[in-house]
């Protein structure tokens, strides 16, 4: 079946399994996914994630990662950005989810990246999706 969103794919196959508290959760391979994947391992909302070679594209096994007593460490997944309406900030636009506690993924043009590291890199984009 062909996906015409991978992006929204991926973040919904996600959220679900953070709904049913599963470990791991495999999702279409894309350079996005694998972005937004290496994004939220380096903002520690995930342990990890491996390519899975299955022939065709290929997977991300995406290992999700909860609190000491099972409590997820992410409780929403949002799209912000969509095919039909794309939304680009600049910098100084890029707000904070929950006062610093949640972060937005952006694809710029170094790449995609965390809300904080694009404060750093001093560079905006397409608001992707937030977490938090």
């Amino acid at each position: 079946m062909a996906v015409n969103d991978p992006i929204a794919d991926m973040l919904t196959r996600i959220r679900n399994a953070v709904r049913n508290r599963v470990k791991s959760v495999s999702v279409l391979n894309s350079k996005v996914c694998r972005a937004i994947a290496q994004a939220l391992q380096d903002e520690g909302y995930i342990e990890g994630f491996e390519l899975i070679d299955d022939g065709r594209h290929g997977l991300i096994r995406v290992r999700l990662k909860y609190g000491p007593h099972g409590e997820p460490l992410i409780s929403n997944v949002q799209r912000e950005s969509k095919p039909g309406r794309r939304v680009y900030r600049k910098v100084g636009e890029l707000h904070r989810p929950l006062e610093g506690l949640g972060i937005s993924i952006v694809s710029t043009s170094k790449g995609v990246m965390s809300d904080r590291r694009c404060r750093e890199e001093r560079t905006g984009g397409e608001l992707l999706c937030t977490v938090y």
